[in-house]
């Protein structure tokens, strides 16, 4: 294919791919909300309408317990071809403040090169690119099918926790066979600095609760006699880092997966001023983390422990003497390649009957299963492969990010055993689950350029 053949039917097509975006997004496909479950299901069925039009030959809706997916496929001339799943999601955040939004959240407009409306970046813009970037690479080669099995699964819970994906993926395992997922969910660097992610950090959550006394004592006369649950409490969670910044869990560090030279060197090229980015993160006065790191490292590529939150006592107003009955604190951990949400948590438990005192009985409470973190490596042959794409379609350099927020991609991997290549063309100022959030159009389009490209490079790298 030709970049100027491809780039014409990309603009071609502009004005009509922007009204049938318009249209998926006026539908409020919040998944969290158990009262826009109906506007979900509508969401998958404009959706596989759109995709039969647009000439997949197989296009499915799938059911889970929760709220349906969509699956289409558009399989390769050559039956030896490789084969591909791309994934993204349909669902939408809240929207709330509504106050706080310039335009109706569901009634999308465009401003100048912007588009603005809830889903316009995450993910419907991101997942309908791909659909014009398939058309344009047909209309340029030629060809009545793509040269590779091209694989559409675009979920309508991940807004809500993904909560019935990974059950979905093993009960359409053999459906979804495939030597690469191409994931379209996540951000780039800058409009003027294109960039491609390799990795995205898990999570897990804990709950822990010291108890003392059976009752609130008088602190004057149990005071000092007896423990007390919170300042046990602060006491071990003072310990939970060490003087150099690292978690103190038993064994936390032994699974990470160490960044390259070549990695830590690319981070490094980006154009990253921490003062404005201090400012970002809520006019913080300093950057903290572990020694040795520097803050983009730590948010992308190491993990972490936050406290979210702490209480127990007296906390209403005036005074109240007492040595509390308990204390209460919410712990989360961000995880990195390598690392098992159940692991650390089982890390977390040891950790803390080995540093609670006499007297105060623990409890960890943990909801679900976590978030297992994923990363592809950069020398991988999709990687290089998707890089080749994006630079065909911007025109330089492609540089490499990670992210630090969590989804489904670790189970994309695991259950379909194929590695992840992530395609993406949105923004950290998107304002992505944010009021007025908003997708710049020419990104969209350079997305369904680089989504042209990707299909004859994988057809190559993937055999």
């Amino acid at each position: 294919m030709k970049v100027n053949d491809v780039v014409a039917h990309i603009q071609d097509g502009r004005d009509r791919f922007l009204a049938d975006l318009k249209d998926w997004l006026a539908i409020p496909s919040i998944s969290g909300d158990p009262a826009h479950a109906p506007d979900v299901r509508r969401s998958a069925e404009w959706l596989a309408a759109y995709l039969r039009e647009q000439g997949f030959p197989t296009v499915e809706t799938w059911e889970t317990a929760g709220l349906p997916a969509v699956f289409a496929e558009w399989p390769a001339a050559d039956p030896d071809a490789p084969a591909v799943v791309v994934y993204g999601h349909h669902d939408v955040q809240p929207v709330e403040p509504l106050s706080e939004w310039e335009t109706d959240p569901f009634k999308p407009v465009e401003k100048g090169d912007r588009l603005i409306g809830r889903g316009a970046s995450d993910d419907k813009g991101q997942v309908l690119f791909h659909t014009l970037g398939l058309r344009a690479a047909l209309a340029a080669s030629g060809a009545d099918a793509p040269p590779v099995t091209i694989k559409l699964l675009v979920e309508g819970e991940e807004e809500s926790g993904s909560v019935h994906f990974a059950e979905l993926l093993r009960t359409h395992r053999a459906r979804l066979d495939c030597d690469a997922v191409v994931i379209s969910d996540t951000t780039m660097w800058a409009a003027d600095v294109p960039s491609m992610c390799t990795g995205m950090r898990g999570l897990t959550e804990v709950e822990l609760t010291l108890r003392g006394p059976s009752s609130d004592l008088h602190s004057g006369s149990f005071g000092g006699a007896v423990p007390n649950p919170l300042h046990a409490m602060v006491a071990l969670l003072a310990s939970l880092h060490d003087d150099a910044g690292r978690v103190t869990l038993p064994g936390f560090y032994d699974t990470v997966v160490p960044l390259t030279d070549e990695e830590r060197a690319l981070f490094a090229r980006l154009p990253f001023d921490e003062d404005a980015w201090l400012r970002t993160a809520g006019d913080s006065r300093a950057a903290y983390g572990e020694e040795g790191y520097s803050t983009l490292e730590r948010i992308w590529a190491r993990p972490t422990a936050e406290i979210n939150g702490m209480w127990g006592g007296h906390t209403g107003p005036g005074g109240k003497t007492i040595v509390p009955r308990e204390a209460h604190a919410k712990i989360s951990f961000r995880l990195v390649a390598g690392q098992d949400p159940a692991a650390v948590r089982d890390s977390f438990r040891a950790w803390v009957a080995n540093g609670t005192p006499p007297g105060v009985l623990a409890e960890v409470r943990t909801s679900g299963g976590g978030v297992r973190p994923c990363f592809s490596p950069i020398d991988s042959a999709g990687v290089r492969a998707a890089r080749r794409a994006m630079e065909r379609a911007f025109g330089g350099e492609i540089l490499l990010t990670r992210e630090g927020g969590s989804g489904p991609e670790a189970d994309l991997a695991d259950i379909l055993d194929a590695p992840l290549i992530f395609v993406a063309v949105g923004l950290n100022g998107d304002r992505i689950h944010a009021p007025n959030e908003k997708v710049e159009i020419p990104l969209l389009l350079k997305g369904a350029e680089a989504a042209a490209y990707l299909w004859e490079e994988l057809a190559t790298a993937l055999r």
